[in-house]
């Protein structure tokens, strides 16, 4: 885990700094990783809003965030069920992390829908949603 953690710092500076970005879950040590957002505590939280599930899908699969998250498998366990749920806000809201696990889970529960979605199947914005939200967990 120490490569993980030692890439924390360069990785989130980017994703602040990278077109789109608004807002992500962290502690006052400038990440999430101490955030116990489930049962087990190896299980790691993300949270983030960017201006689209495009701007997202960049910073995750065309930056500098591409190599960790290929290399994800030396640090992690292959999820058993889903573990990203992205869904759209309204500008300026900042979802509460109970909001993200609600998300997660009804995600798990029913599929990509237009509550709790995926990149494989982004639905579109309703009319009053301005942001789109993320958690990974």
């Amino acid at each position: 885990m120490a490569e993980f953690v030692a890439l924390l710092t360069v990785v989130n500076a980017e994703a602040d700094a990278s077109l789109g970005f608004v807002w992500r879950l962290q502690t006052p040590d400038g990440d999430a990783t101490s955030v116990q957002a489930f049962d087990d505590p190896m299980v790691l939280v993300n949270m983030s809003v960017w201006e689209s599930p495009e701007t997202l899908k960049a910073f995750a699969y065309q930056s500098g965030h591409r190599g960790p998250l290929r290399d994800r498998s030396k640090w992690f366990e292959l999820p058993k069920q889903p573990h990203l749920a992205l869904w759209w806000i309204p500008a300026g809201h900042v979802p509460t992390l109970q909001e993200g696990i609600e998300r997660l889970e009804y995600r798990r529960a029913h599929g990509d829908t237009e509550h709790a979605f995926s990149f494989a199947k982004i639905f579109p914005a309703p009319q009053e949603a301005a942001k789109t939200a993320e958690v990974n967990g």
